[in-house]
């Protein structure tokens, strides 16, 4: 309980402390938008290698250099706690956004963080608009942005190693012409989401798998993408269960 009273406060002053430099990189951006973007990303990988120190989790990280930084990719990873976000997020080594849900446009000033890097709200009630969020994102990539997507649509809170996979969260990938990066995490859900109203110095790893070249592929492969793509997760994932 002591660990997450002294996270919500750090949160807390975190984000006061941000506002101004809210406003100094938004002036900032009318004259030099691509660099007050980096200065933020900096700012938010700050603030959460911070939080991830407080939790006092151990956070092993293999296959980092598989990660390409001279061309925008597309992360697709499995999703269990938000802390998959505070540690993924921490390491990007270039402009990255996420798709988050809706619901995060609620949270003050750390949405409006989010959006300013680039990152997207999709509300999964909607076919429409999580078809226009896919051509926004496409069009992100296509000038210079990462982006990360969870294609379980979910936090997975079952007994289920992985759940389904949306194929429409490949088009990303497809349309814009950008490697996929696989990202594979373990145990981020025992640091929180596995005992709540506790913070726990888990034990946890994170796995960057080998690029996905789309134009490298079968065309059955390139049909069942997101099968593709979730056999390789799984396996990595059952696979690290045992360094846990």
């Amino acid at each position: 309980m002591l660990r997450l009273i002294i996270i919500v406060l750090y949160l807390v002053i975190y984000l006061l402390v941000s506002l101004p430099i809210q406003l100094v990189l938004f002036i900032m951006s009318k004259s030099q938008l691509k660099k007050a973007k980096e200065i933020s990303l900096s700012f938010v990988q700050w603030g959460f290698k911070c939080i991830l120190f407080l939790t006092g989790a151990k956070i092993d990280i293999r296959g980092e250099e598989n990660v390409p930084t001279d061309t925008p990719v597309l992360y697709v990873g499995n999703h269990r706690s938000y802390f998959d976000i505070v540690i993924t997020y921490s390491r990007v080594p270039r402009l990255t956004g996420y798709i988050a849900k809706k619901e995060m446009t609620k949270v003050p000033i750390l949405s409006r963080w989010m959006k300013y890097l680039d990152c997207l709200f999709l509300d999964r009630d909607d076919i429409r608009q999580g078809l226009q969020i896919i051509l926004t994102a496409i069009d992100q990539v296509k000038n210079g942005t990462s982006m990360t997507i969870y294609p379980e649509g979910t936090r997975n809170r079952t007994d289920q190693d992985l759940i389904d996979f949306h194929k429409g969260s490949f088009k990303i990938a497809q349309k814009a012409g950008c490697p996929i990066i696989p990202v594979v995490v373990n145990n981020t859900d025992d640091i929180f989401e596995a005992h709540p109203w506790a913070i726990r110095p888990a034990h946890v790893v994170v796995e960057y798998c080998k690029p996905i070249y789309l134009n490298e592929l079968s065309k059955e492969e390139l049909k069942n993408i997101d099968d593709y793509v979730r056999t390789i997760i799984l396996e990595k994932y059952q696979a690290n269960k045992s360094l846990i």
